[in-house]
């Protein structure tokens, strides 16, 4: 080999990157450990609308260990994640000494279930967060067996349109667990939808009950407490008083 200029050329220039690497490598542990360069701020890339500082700086605390090079961000992500109202959290390094996080928060469409403060968001999932009793009152209330949160959200959005049509506003739907549908109005009435039936799906009798509508509910002397839509060919109207139309 000693007689080979080529060969004693690379193995130099082999030796030469390993000693390279083996700097880089304990200059990245120092780096790691020394007390230097301090994680000195945390900004967020938009304000939040829900979480409080106070909550984030609790959250954050236990977490933020060692320097602007060790932090741990998956762990600083979880951390928040933790926080009722946050539903995403990103968090990065931006040299040389900051952390730049950014957080999607819960959009709050409707309160789920009864009593125990739990709230469905916009894709149709449920978490549970603390809201103002204003907030709350304003939130129609949905409610249907466990996993059913996404269909029960998708099916509010499509009567609050129909819904619309008549001047009227859905408060509250409910989805029982047979997978029956019963919707209250913001004037009190009830409409109970029933199953779907394949001789008479819902929408098809939610339909002929909204072209009804002009001469029959509206033109009613005393206004209907709850509508039956489970008949195949027609609906009835119930009253306080225990009287019955159709």
């Amino acid at each position: 080999m000693w007689n080979k200029p080529h060969l004693l050329n690379t193995l130099a220039d082999l030796l030469m990157l390993a000693a390279a690497a083996a700097v880089l490598a304990a200059a990245a542990v120092w780096a790691m450990r020394v007390p230097a360069w301090p994680v000195e701020r945390v900004d967020f890339a938009e304000p939040l609308a829900h979480t409080r500082q106070e909550e984030v700086e609790r959250a954050l605390g236990p977490v933020l260990k060692g320097n602007f090079f060790s932090v741990n961000l998956d762990a600083a992500r979880g951390a928040l994640k933790r926080l009722p109202w946050v539903r995403e959290a990103e968090v990065r390094r931006v040299w040389p000494s900051r952390l730049e996080v950014r957080v999607e928060e819960h959009r709050a469409m409707a309160r789920w279930g009864e009593g125990k403060g739990e709230l469905v968001n916009s894709y149709g999932e449920v978490f549970a967060a603390m809201a103002s009793a204003d907030r709350l009152a304003a939130l129609p209330l949905l409610y249907g067996p466990p996993g059913t949160a996404p269909e029960v959200l998708a099916r509010y959005g499509e009567l609050i349109a129909q819904f619309a049509a008549l001047g009227e506003r859905p408060t509250r739907l409910l989805l029982t667990p047979r997978l029956a549908w019963q919707v209250k109005l913001q004037g009190g009435m009830v409409v109970n939808l029933g199953r779907e039936q394949p001789k008479a799906p819902l929408s098809a009798r939610l339909q002929r009950f909204i072209e009804a509508y002009p001469d029959t509910v509206a033109k009613a002397a005393v206004r209907p407490d709850m509508i039956d839509l489970r008949y195949p060919n027609g609906f009835a109207m119930r009253f306080a008083g225990g009287g019955k139309g159709s």
